[in-house]
C-alpha cells in the first residue's frame, strides 16, 4: 500500500496553509513567553546532560536494531544484482535510477568554512519544503544528501482533496473519480467511496522542490550524515570523508532511519509491509476509472490452504492503481503488524491473486518493497535536532499515511524555524546582532520552540488516538477487520475523509469513535471492547501526562 501509506496528513493542507500565513505572527508572540522562561532553560539543560547516557544506550540499541529491524520506507532493499532483500533472489530487477541531469545544484565548498543559518539533512519532501520556505525567507541553507537529484522511487498515492489544498494537483499523474472497497467476495461487501484519488506524479514533483530550492538561495552538499555535535550556539555535522558542516539549527530530514534526533524511550512501532509491481498485462478486471483502495477478499486462496490460513490470523489486501486497461500498480499489503509480514510471504500472496484475476503479466515496470514504521514514541522533545517528516513521527499512527501529512507542515515548521532565528535582531537594542544563537542555552531554547510548533498539545492528543487506533488494528484477524470497515466506511464522510486526513480535533475524534461503535454489530462492539479496553487505559493515563 505504498501510494496509501505514503500521503495522508496528521495537519491537513488546509490547516497547513492557514499555519503557514499565520505562524510567524501568531508563534512570535508567544516566542517571548513561556518557551523562554527559565523553567524551559532549566529543562533543556537537563535534556543536554542526559544526552550523552542516551547516545551510549542507543548506539547499543541501534547496533542491535540495525540487523532486526526492516528496511525504511521509501525502500530499495540490497541484495544480489539490486534483486530486493537477500532472502527474495528471484524478485525481478528494479528499475535504474535515472537523474535530473539537467538540474544544476548550487554545490557548497566546505573550504569556505561558512556557518549556515540551518543545515538540512535529507532531500525528500519534507527536507526539500522546509528548505525552499526558509531560504525564501532570506535565511542560509544547506541541504546535505549522497544525491539529491535521485528520483523518489516509490509510488504515492493521495486524496485528490488533500492535494487541492496545497495547490498540488498539477503533480498528480494519474487520477480516479472514486475508489472501492471489497470487504468480501459477496455483492454486499462491495463499497464505493466518492471520493477522488490520485498518484502524484513523483519526477515532478521532485523537481518543483527542486527547481523552488534553488530558486530560493538553497545550496547542497553531496554527502552522509555521520553524527551532530553542538557547542557554542551551534550544530557541526560529521559528514563522509571528515567534512564538517556547522549551522545554528539541524534539521533532520532522513526519514525513518532517524539519522540524527535523540529518542529516550524504546522504539517499538507496528509495521506496514508492501511489495507492489508495475506491470504490463494483457488485461486486468478492474475500472479503470475507480481506484482499488482495499480488497480483503480471500477467495484466491481457497486451494492453498495453509496460505489462506495465515491471511485469516495475518489479513493482507490488495491495493491497486488501473492505469490504463493493460498497465496496472498492484501491491499487496499489510495494514499493519507487529512484527512485520515479510516480504516473501506479501509477494507469495500478490502472485496467487494475480494468477486468480487471470491477469497475464507481460513485463515488470518496476518493483517495490515498503516497511512503513507506524507509531511507537515521538522523539525525545525537546532536543536540539528538530526532526521533520517520518523522522519526527509524522506518520499515521493507524494509516501509515505521510506525504501530504509533511508538505502541509512543511510551512509551519519552516515559520517556525524562521521566527526563531529571527527573533534574535528583532529588539531595536539588538538589531546589530547576527540570526545566530548567542549560547548553548538559547539554542535549545529555539530548537525547543520549534518543537512546540509542531507538536502543541493539541496535536499530542490526536496521535495517541491515533496510536490507541493502531493497537486495536494490530490484533483484529480477517473476519474481524472485515466488520471493523463495515463499520468504519459506513460512517458519514466528515468521519472517515477526516479520519484518514487528521482533519478530526481529539473532541471529533471521541465523536468518531462513538460512530464507529454505534455503527458496528453486537459482535463487533464486544470484539472492540475486548481487544480495545486495555489500549484505551494506556491512552487514558498518557493524556493525563500531556501538557
Amino acid at each position: 500500500m505504498t501510494a496509501v501509506t505514503c500521503s495522508s496528513l496528521a495537519l491537513s493542507g488546509a490547516d497547513q496553509l492557514r499555519a503557514g500565513s499565520s505562524a510567524r505572527s501568531a508563534f512570535a508572540a508567544g516566542s517571548s513567553g513561556s518557551l523562554r522562561v527559565a523553567h524551559l532553560q532549566q529543562h533543556v539543560q537537563q535534556r543536554r546532560q542526559q544526552r550523552q547516557r542516551r547516545q551510549q544506550r542507543a548506539a547499543v540499541a541501534q547496533s542491535a536494531a540495525t540487523t532486526a529491524a526492516p528496511p525504511s520506507t521509501p525502500v530499495q532493499p540490497a541484495g544480489p544484482g539490486g534483486r530486493g532483500p537477500t532472502y527474495d533472489a528471484s524478485a525481478p530487477l528494479s528499475p535504474s535510477k535515472v537523474l535530473f541531469t539537467d538540474i544544476e545544484l548550487p554545490l557548497y565548498d566546505p573550504a569556505e568554512q561558512k556557518v549556515f543559518d540551518v543545515v538540512v539533512v535529507g532531500s525528500g519532501p519534507s527536507g526539500l519544503a522546509v528548505a525552499d520556505r526558509v531560504a525564501a525567507a532570506g535565511l542560509e541553507v544547506l541541504v546535505v544528501d549522497p544525491n539529491p537529484r535521485a528520483p523518489w522511487v516509490n509510488n504515492f498515492g493521495v486524496w485528490i482533496d488533500e492535494f487541492e489544498l496545497m495547490g498540488l494537483t498539477d503533480c498528480l499523474d494519474v487520477t480516479w473519480d472514486k475508489a472501492l472497497v471489497h470487504l468480501d467476495a459477496s455483492p454486499e461487501g462491495k463499497r464505493y467511496l466518492a471520493r477522488p484519488y490520485g498518484r502524484v506524479d513523483r519526477p515532478k514533483l521532485k523537481r518543483r522542490l527542486l527547481e523552488r530550492s534553488i530558486a530560493s538561495g538553497v545550496r547542497f552538499y553531496q554527502a552522509k550524515a555521520q553524527g551532530v555535535k553542538h557547542g557554542g550556539g551551534r550544530s557541526t555535522l560529521q559528514l563522509d570523508g571528515g567534512v564538517q558542516v556547522s549551522g545554528s539549527l539541524v534539521v533532520d530530514a532522513t526519514g525513518h532511519s532517524r539519522k540524527l534526533v535523540d529518542f529516550d524511550k524504546p522504539f517499538n512501532p507496528g509495521y506496514q509491509g508492501a511489495y507492489g509491481i508495475v506491470v504490463e498485462v494483457e488485461s486486468h478486471p478492474f475500472e479503470v476509472d475507480t481506484m482499488l483502495f482495499m480488497d480483503w477478499r480471500d477467495d484466491h486462496l481457497d486451494a492453498f490452504p495453509d496460505i489462506k490460513q495465515r491471511n485469516a490470523r495475518l489479513p493482507t489486501f490488495l491495493y491497486a492503481m488501473p492505469f490504463s486497461p493493460t498497465k496496472i500498480f498492484l501491491e499487496e499489503t499489510s495494514l499493519v503488524a507487529r512484527p512485520i509480514i515479510p516480504f516473501p510471504e506479501l509477494k507469495l500472496r500478490l502472485e496467487k491473486r494475480v494468477h486468480h484475476l487471470g491477469i497475464k503479466v507481460l513485463s515488470v515496470e518496476e518493483e517495490e518493497f515498503c516497511a512503513i514504521p507506524m507509531g511507537g514514541c515521538l522523539p525525545a522533545r525537546p532536543q536540539r535536532v528538530i526532526g521533520v517528516g517520518g523522522t519526527a513521527g509524522m506518520v499515521h499512527p493507524s494509516t501509515g499515511y505521510m506525504v501530504s501529512r509533511v508538505l502541509g507542515a512543511a510551512p509551519l515548521v519552516a515559520d517556525a524555524i524562521i521566527d526563531q532565528l529571527s527573533s534574535v535582531s528583532d529588539k531595536a537594542t539588538d538589531s546589530h546582532l547576527g540570526r545566530a544563537p548567542r549560547s548553548e542555552a538559547e539554542a535549545d531554547a529555539m530548537a525547543a520552540a520549534v518543537w512546540a510548533a509542531m507538536w502543541p498539545v493539541q496535536r499530542l492528543r490526536q496521535r495517541e488516538f491515533f496510536e490507541f487506533g493502531m493497537e486495536v488494528l494490530l490484533k483484529l484477524d480477517l473476519a474481524e477487520t472485515r466488520e471493523f470497515f463495515a463499520a468504519f466506511f459506513a460512517l458519514s464522510p466528515y468521519h472517515w475523509h477526516g479520519f484518514l486526513s487528521s482533519r478530526l480535533s481529539f473532541i471529533s475524534l471521541i465523536g468518531f469513535g462513538l460512530s464507529l461503535f454505534a455503527k458496528s454489530s453486537n459482535a463487533a462492539r464486544l470484539n472492540l471492547l475486548q481487544k480495545g479496553l486495555p489500549g484505551l487505559l494506556v491512552m487514558l493515563s498518557r493524556l493525563a501526562t500531556l501538557k
